[in-house]
């Protein structure tokens, strides 16, 4: 017997609407996703917004845990995103967490990009998620912006490509953050000094046979950029924890580094980041992996 196609289509239509109320969270707003082109204009979901949304969602975990611990001391949590493009994180994280709260908490999305920051000025307003900023500000302006409190107690920093990373870092540690969250980008800043110090590092160092290579120049660069960029974070009195944001599949720059403020001693971290910087030719990006004082 042949099915009635408008059968098919209403079973369809339901199996993805219970398909659609599985992923996104209670509460969730719809235009919002909607917006971010997570969600298309018909309410569907392709297979790359599954992976967008299980990306930030999986960041969030990480995060909410940072907001409820911050609100242990105070009720108003004030959150810095870096870089914050289309500002994905910030949106989902006021939605799913301050949206129903009444407090004066705030989010500011940090952006070069000033049509994006007028886009998510002007969809915070539409939302009415009052509690949004958004500032056309590069990392290093922000440190000594007007625009931004004196202390700041979560910053994140997704994807922020080379040394907006450390940039984002600098303004954590200006700002006394109690919360550090990054997932680093592309970085090419310590490759490049490798290169140019390779010659007497190779002469000093058998370690050097890790980043003799281009290639492993490289790769090496990339993965020695973060254990400097924890080392730092440890010499200033940080705990650090490094995992991954997502699995392989997705992205191969899915390190993610979550920071706490404990003020933990900081004189072994000091005389470790000193000593790498000093083995692997180094030398010349001490001012940019500061130790503290």
């Amino acid at each position: 017997m042949k099915k009635n196609n408008s059968t098919k289509n209403s079973t369809d239509t339901s199996s993805a609407a219970e398909g659609l109320a599985h992923e996104i969270r209670p509460g969730q707003s719809i235009e919002l996703l909607k917006e971010l082109h997570i969600l298309t204009r018909d309410g569907k979901m392709n297979q790359d917004s599954r992976r967008k949304l299980k990306q930030v969602y999986h960041l969030y975990q990480f995060i909410e845990p940072l907001m409820q611990a911050v609100q242990l001391d105070h009720a108003d949590v004030s959150l810095v995103d870096h870089g914050a493009g289309k500002s994905y994180l910030g949106f989902i994280l006021y939605d799913l967490y301050f949206k129903s709260q009444q407090n004066q908490s705030r989010i500011y999305g940090i952006e070069t990009r000033d049509e994006l920051v007028s886009k998510s000025q002007a969809l915070a307003t539409r939302l009415g998620f009052a509690g949004m900023s958004f500032l056309n500000l590069s990392v290093a302006q922000s440190i000594t912006s007007d625009a931004l409190p004196a202390k700041i107690d979560i910053v994140t920093a997704l994807h922020a490509c080379n040394t907006a990373t450390d940039d984002a870092i600098a303004f954590a540690l200006k700002k006394q953050a109690s919360y550090i969250v990054l997932v680093p980008c592309c970085q090419a800043e310590v490759a490049a000094t490798l290169k140019k110090s390779k010659n007497a590092a190779i002469k000093n160092n058998p370690l050097s046979e890790l980043w003799r290579h281009p290639i492993h120049t490289r790769e090496f660069g990339s993965q020695l950029t973060n254990v400097l960029r924890c080392l730092q974070l440890e010499a200033h009195g940080y705990q650090v924890t490094v995992t991954e944001l997502v699995g392989w599949e997705h992205s191969m720059k899915n390190e993610l580094i979550v920071a706490t403020y404990k003020n933990l001693p900081r004189q072994h971290a000091q005389e470790r980041l000193t000593q790498v910087l000093h083995s692997t030719g180094l030398e010349a990006l001490q001012e940019r992996f500061f130790t503290a004082p």
